[in-house]
């Protein structure tokens, strides 16, 4: 062949060789946010750049000043309260640190309820640098979420809003937060599964569980899909080290979304449908006396009279087995799908009684606060001065997350070194009876500690169990 023929053909087979292999390297590529996830070819950082700027870190502290109570010396005392700071020297500060997600231009923050619990003071670090004051705009320890507001400035940067409904497992997903307080940090990872319920971290367990690491610090941080937007927040990890070993879980982002819409709007406490029943799990022994092939379903155990659930005619043994066409594993992943609905309206249960699918219709009301809070601040001698306390209701039974109680009424607030906090009492604690006298509203206990007394018997509930001791007067 014709030698500069040849070489004119070596030429133009190089030239189409550079122009259509995607490893051509005479030009850089654009680099833009993908607008599905098969755009992610060579990089994450695209993503990175649009979403960091809205995840904050989170500091948060308190200063203790508890002086040596002698109540502690008694040890059956010490074993249901603890030792209340005794023999701490001096004025030791609790500090916490964490993450958080910029919603809101205005300043609003959500992160982690257990990264502020407890605290005082809250600081929030923007990704260029900035520091502000925050306040607590509304606490929901059920979902273990709170909202901040940044004191001054405006115009923040603030991350969309993904939809958790659309996730999917396999999904690629980015963490970012301040993991060990080592700076901002991203790390990538999958969906590894979805609805996880047994994880034992809120009220409302179902999880996003993803091996994107997280680890201390990144709690209340972000976790992103490949369009920059919100999918979760982060919140705890499976570790028996405290460090990554790639289980974490994520709370959805549509759990978040009714936490916020309740800040929004003013609220102090989220409001959410009321099913006025107790549920319980399917073993596999309860699935084969059902006929059922597996355990699935959310069993009724006992419904409240009047409640939503009897009204929708509901009763024991009914076996729920979805919401609005969702399916139902167990009674938490029930509790999810129904907390996440819209007051007002109704849903539609499909439930097996006797072999039997039937369908319900649930209205989606609050519990009621019947009878009313009547909040007592009580004072005079007693170990509960500095307490408030408010009568039980359905309402109060839910936001406490209270379980198996009826009688008595409950803790709700506690001032900051009262002689209440000093024993340590603890709000969510039920005061059922002092000195043998059942307690049923909030004036009988203002009654009953209004005189003084040479010692104390009180039987109080807490965290399941019925504890009855005596606190000298």
């Amino acid at each position: 062949m014709n030698m500069p023929l040849l070489f004119m053909l070596r030429i133009l087979t190089l030239l189409l060789f550079c122009t259509l292999s995607p490893f051509a390297v005479f030009a850089e590529p654009l680099r833009q946010v993908p607008q599905e996830q098969t755009g992610v070819l060579l990089s994450f950082a695209p993503v990175v750049k649009k979403a960091q700027p809205a995840v904050v870190n989170v500091y948060a502290s308190r200063t203790d000043r508890r002086p040596r109570n002698p109540l502690f010396d008694d040890p059956i005392f010490r074993h249901f309260f603890g030792d209340g700071g005794n023999g701490r020297p001096g004025s030791p500060t609790a500090r916490s640190l964490g993450s958080g997600v910029l919603v809101d231009p205005s300043g609003l923050v959500v992160t982690n309820y257990h990264v502020i619990e407890g605290m005082t003071d809250i600081r929030v670090a923007l990704a260029d640098k900035r520091e502000y004051d925050a306040d607590i705009v509304l606490r929901d320890q059920r979902t273990d979420l709170v909202v901040l507001r940044l004191k001054g400035g405006d115009n923040f940067p603030t991350m969309e809003l993904g939809d958790s409904e659309s996730l999917e497992v396999g999904d690629i997903v980015l963490a970012i937060g301040d993991p060990f307080g080592v700076g901002q940090t991203v790390t990538q990872g999958i969906v590894s599964a979805l609805a996880r319920t047994q994880a034992g971290i809120s009220d409302y367990g179902f999880f996003i569980q993803t091996d994107a690491a997280i680890n201390p610090g990144n709690s209340g941080g972000a976790l992103i899909d490949l369009h920059a937007r919100l999918v979760g927040i982060n919140s705890a990890i499976f570790s028996q080290t405290g460090s990554s070993i790639g289980i974490g879980f994520a709370i959805p982002v549509n759990m978040v979304k009714v936490v916020l819409a309740a800040a929004k709007s003013g609220g102090r406490q989220v409001r959410r449908p009321w099913l006025g029943a107790s549920l319980q799990t399917v073993s596999r022994e309860i699935a084969d006396s059902l006929g059922l092939d597996r355990p699935m379903g959310a069993l009724v155990v006992e419904t409240s009279i009047g409640g939503p659930a009897a009204e929708a005619g509901l009763r024991r043994g009914d076996l729920i087995t979805a919401i609005d066409g969702q399916s139902v594993d167990d009674p938490e992943g029930f509790g999810y799908r129904l907390a996440t609905k819209p007051l007002g309206g109704t849903a539609v249960l499909t439930f097996l009684r006797n072999g039997k699918s039937l369908i319900a219709s649930l209205k989606l009301v609050p519990a009621p606060e019947t009878p009313a809070r009547d909040p007592v601040k009580l004072t005079g001698p007693s170990p509960l001065s500095g307490a408030t306390v408010i009568n039980l209701s359905p309402a109060v039974l839910e936001e406490l997350s209270l379980h198996g109680v009826s009688d008595g009424v409950v803790i709700s607030e506690i001032d900051e070194g009262s002689r209440a906090a000093l024993v340590n009492f603890q709000i969510g604690d039920v005061i059922v009876a002092i000195d043998g006298a059942p307690v049923k509203t909030t004036h009988d206990l203002e009654q009953a500690v209004s005189r003084y007394h040479n010692y104390w018997k009180l039987t109080i509930a807490r965290g399941g169990e019925m504890i009855t001791t005596v606190i000298g007067g």
